[in-house]
């Protein structure tokens, strides 16, 4: 017998959220991971925040609705606080009651943007890496480095020249018609009217230009887990000066190695690695002119091969970044804010991989 379309709701509800996300559903692992961050990370809390006056949103529900904007691939703030609103699963991962009301989305941003002054998406990071290390699923020794463009939230009709005195009014001031045809744009003589911090740049030969950021990775070569993130101006030189950064900041005094594409094949680079007990593990790049800076030395080693293969790991860092996390095309403006995202983006990939790797049978590989 079919069923009426009683759309009458109840008065009441019994149930807790708790009770409505079923036991094994994938994001339990990921809360109890964020959890385990986030209670580390109390005490830094306690010194962002006054001790008097009206509560603000708990920092752990802010970092907790971020990661379920990047996890999901939510593509807006104001449609998250949607989602939420209406998402009994996601309610429960926040920390919310169902007859909790929620946040206004000019108050998620500004209490969100507090959290970008005291660093936190970097400590959230170390604090996910740190559950890894203590599971002994990272390496200490053997690392990769890239990066990759992220495009800016800016138009190429914004990036106009700096010298330009007094334009004149635009015909249609939301989308006005601009020519460029025949002028020669720079980096050097032009700017973004609309995100300053934004350069323009292109990946290769033959590709178009964007107004764009240069996003860094440091891995692991064991798991692929992301150790470390920079994001500069995509100036030509940021990927390895980024990389030089991130080696850097690596504790401990032992040697380790270095993964990296042809890209990182300058003199340069290969000597400023050696320098601070790096064995840098460089694609040769035959074609450059004053050939390669990788000799024998160390293609010779069975560890390089290693590295060149285990290297391509990080491309899988990029693409979940870019197609899930949404970084492909950031939503916000200035380096400050960008870095922030990115970081935390690559904290929330490694909640996700962290996860698939607690979840392995005993013995696998």
């Amino acid at each position: 017998m079919r069923g009426n379309d009683h759309q009458q709701a109840d008065m009441y509800s019994y149930l807790s959220p708790e009770e409505r996300v079923r036991a094994n559903h994938p994001l339990r692992a990921l809360r109890t991971l964020a959890d385990a961050a986030l209670k580390n990370m109390s005490a830094r809390f306690d010194t962002m925040y006054a001790k008097t006056g009206r509560p603000s949103i708990p920092p752990e529900k802010l970092l907790r609705a971020q990661l379920i904007q990047m996890l999901y691939s939510v593509r807006s703030e104001r449609l998250l606080m949607e989602e939420i609103d209406y998402s009994v699963l996601f309610r429960w991962f926040v920390g919310m009651n169902l007859d909790e009301p929620v946040w206004d989305v000019t108050v998620f941003t500004k209490n969100r943007n507090r959290l970008l002054e005291g660093d936190v998406a970097r400590e959230f990071l170390m604090e996910v890496i740190a559950q890894a290390q203590a599971q002994g699923l990272t390496s200490d020794e053997h690392f990769t480095v890239d990066g990759t463009l992220i495009e800016a939230w800016a138009s190429l009709k914004s990036f106009q020249r700096r010298d330009q005195p007094n334009p004149p009014p635009p015909d249609d001031p939301g989308n006005p018609t601009v020519n460029f045809h025949g002028e020669s744009r720079r980096n050097d003589t032009h700017e973004s009217t609309t995100d300053a911090d934004a350069l323009l740049a292109r990946k290769g030969s033959g590709k178009e230009a964007k107004l764009s950021y240069n996003g860094n990775l440091l891995t692991e070569n064991r798991h692929g887990l992301i150790m470390n993130t920079e994001v500069f101006q995509a100036n030509g030189t940021a990927e390895r000066h980024a990389a030089l950064i991130m080696l850097e900041q690596l504790p401990g005094t032992r040697r380790v190695t270095v993964g990296a594409d042809k890209g990182y094949d300058t003199y340069d680079f290969v000597s400023e690695c050696r320098q601070i007990n790096v064995t840098p593990h460089v694609a040769q790049n035959v074609n450059r002119n004053g050939g390669s800076a990788i000799d024998g030395r160390t293609t010779q080693h069975g560890g390089y091969a290693v590295s060149q293969r285990k290297r391509k790991r990080i491309e899988e860092c990029f693409g979940w970044l870019k197609t899930i996390a949404l970084m492909r095309k950031v939503r916000h403006r200035g380096i400050e804010k960008v870095g922030w995202l990115f970081t935390f983006a690559a904290a929330a990939y490694n909640l996700v991989r962290l996860r698939n790797l607690l979840a392995r049978p005993v013995g696998a590989v």
